[in-house]
């Protein structure tokens, strides 16, 4: 048996053993009533559990962490075996009877292996002494009942298993086959058919025939789907290989050959690579014979001890101003030039190698190792982007702080600079000799200028912005037609790149939501409070949403979300 994972209540249980029988008795039911309350998908904390278990807080020093619902009902049931073990009560005690499992699965007209499924789905067991003065598992009627109440399908299923006979294996696979060869019902549809027919289980049919397609491989039951895989379903395919699933469910899922579902997922990825938008600063070293020895051979090294504590620029706006992540940039290593211009030379040049490479992909006959080094390029160029960013965020927010003044939001400010930091990223020509701050610092200074000039007519001269606004609002059906095309564009990227909460912070704080003419937008404070996460969690998932949307939106597409 395995062992109680959560510490507090092995430690309980430890406790538990040295109370009297009649306490231990009644701390016994309440564990086992304390686990038909829990729920697997909620969290709970240890003063919760041991409250419901014992009647008091615990005390002395405990992990105060929350418990995964799925993690408590397991310790549980370790819980309450082994504390009924200490008990070691007879069955003649129970006032009630006490199954064993071969008896339960008699009863049920299953098997042991049932019985060991339908623990691990909530049924309890406890240790007894049987008549035969043995210690084994038991089960109580009142807690088989409670379980055959709460489960009545599960119950209901399990009893029409049976083992079939050769003759009877043989039946169902030639029903099958005559059924999949005389309509065009699905396999799920011949399976009930049969299913009802001979008073089996459905899962004993399908069972039946996936074994013998597995001893038959040149003979199957069902014929495979013929043609080519529609658009939709490759579509659907890749999206659930790319979360994760695995090649045995893609193959039953769309009825196709593992060489087949290799080939449309190697396909998906090649149009993938073909379709993204590669964008870099070109430079005369990659042309060379030996550039590529002499730019991805050159170690980086970018780790840099921990400075000395000094004062920095931002700190001049009040600590309760910072979000918590920057107070972590105040320790975050900075690049020196030689760094720097590494990193920026290795970016641009893994970015060139896809870019010239690619035209070798052929959809026709895909070639699943020039993929993986194409990708693998792309991943290493993503990262070394990460560094160069999160290597230059103190300069955002030291630029942010000096514009402060000007009516502007710090929070918003930070959040405009990071978006100019990314472009910067982007356009900066490391062969120009400058440092990267200078690039950066002019495309925030700008970004600054425009919030800091608008906030200033608003305030001074409302009335020309007012009517600045009103000449905007009258754009022409193909401006706003053109604008839609773009945004319905923009949308459709944003669905297919981005996660489900990357989306929404994305969608809700550029307004993307609304018309092109009225934007209807959100702050990332009220973008937190609906998703119970704070501002600054927020900033980050739009910061992270922002840099994978770079390396797949055209220029205007990007400027049409950010502006």
């Amino acid at each position: 048996m395995r062992t109680i994972e959560n510490p507090n209540l092995a430690q309980l249980l430890m406790q538990l053993r040295f109370t009297p029988q009649d306490k231990q008795r009644r701390e016994l039911e309440a564990a086992e009533k304390l686990y038909a309350l829990i729920d697997e998908t909620r969290q709970y904390p240890f003063d919760f559990v041991c409250f419901h278990i014992t009647g008091f807080h615990p005390q002395g020093e405990i992990d105060h962490r929350l418990i995964e619902g799925k993690d408590l009902r397991e310790d549980l049931e370790v819980f309450i075996a082994k504390l009924s073990g200490t008990l070691a009560a007879s069955v003649g005690e129970q006032g009630e009877k006490v199954y064993t499992a071969e008896e339960l699965a008699r009863r049920f007209n299953v098997s042991t292996k049932t019985i060991g499924r339908w623990r691990r789905r909530g049924l309890l067991a406890r240790r007894f002494v049987f008549n035969d003065g043995v210690r084994r598992f038991g089960f109580l009627e009142s807690t088989v009942e409670r379980f055959v109440q709460d489960n009545p399908k599960l119950v209901a299923q399990a009893g029409g298993f049976r083992r079939l006979t050769a003759k009877e294996r043989q039946q169902v696979v030639r029903q099958a086959r005559n059924l999949a060869a005389r309509t065009s019902s699905s396999r799920h549809q011949i399976i009930e058919q049969i299913s009802g027919k001979l008073g089996v289980a459905h899962e004993t049919v399908r069972y039946t025939l996936q074994e013998y397609e597995k001893q038959h491989p040149d003979n199957p039951v069902f014929r495979r789907p013929s043609g080519r895989m529609r658009p939709t379903e490759a579509a659907e395919l890749y999206r659930l290989h790319k979360q994760g699933i695995g090649m045995r469910q893609l193959m039953a899922r769309f009825d196709r050959s593992r060489a087949t579902i290799y080939r449309v997922i190697n396909q998906r990825r090649a149009m993938t690579l073909l379709a993204r938008k590669i964008n870099f600063v070109t430079s005369k070293e990659f042309l060379q014979d030996d550039a590529g020895k002499r730019i991805l051979c050159w170690p980086l090294k970018t780790d840099k001890p921990e400075p000395d504590k000094r004062v920095e620029p931002f700190e001049m706006v009040g600590e309760s101003l910072l979000p918590e992540y920057l107070q972590v940039l105040k320790t975050t290593a900075v690049l020196n030039r030689d760094e720097e211009i590494g990193l920026f030379r290795r970016y641009n040049y893994l970015k060139y190698l896809v870019a010239t490479e690619r035209h070798k992909i052929r959809l026709s006959n895909v070639s699943a190792s020039l993929l993986s080094q194409l990708e693998n390029y792309l991943e290493q160029a993503e990262s070394i982007r990460r560094t160069l960013i999160e290597a230059n965020l103190r300069l955002v927010v030291t630029i942010a702080s000096k514009h402060t003044g000007d009516g502007a939001n710090f929070a918003e400010l930070v959040s405009k600079g990071n978006f100019a930091l990314i472009q910067a990223v982007e356009e900066f020509d490391y062969t120009t000799g400058f440092r990267f701050s200078r690039r950066a610092s002019l495309n925030i200074a700008k970004e600054y200028a425009k919030v800091s000039g608008r906030s200033t007519e608003l305030t001074r001269r409302r009335a020309e912005s007012l009517a600045t606004i009103q000449r905007g609002l009258r754009q022409t059906a193909a401006d706003v037609l053109a604008i839609e095309r773009t945004r319905q564009s923009l949308a459709e990227v944003i669905r297919e790149e981005l996660d489900e909460r990357e989306q929404h912070v994305i969608l809700h704080h550029f307004g993307l939501l609304g018309s092109s003419v009225r934007k209807k937008t959100k702050t990332l404070k009220q973008i937190g409070d609906e998703l119970g996460l704070t501002k600054e969690r927020i900033r980050q998932i739009e910061l992270t949403a922002l840099q994978k949307l770079r390396q797949c939106l055209s220029k205007e597409q990007f400027e049409l979300l950010t502006g």
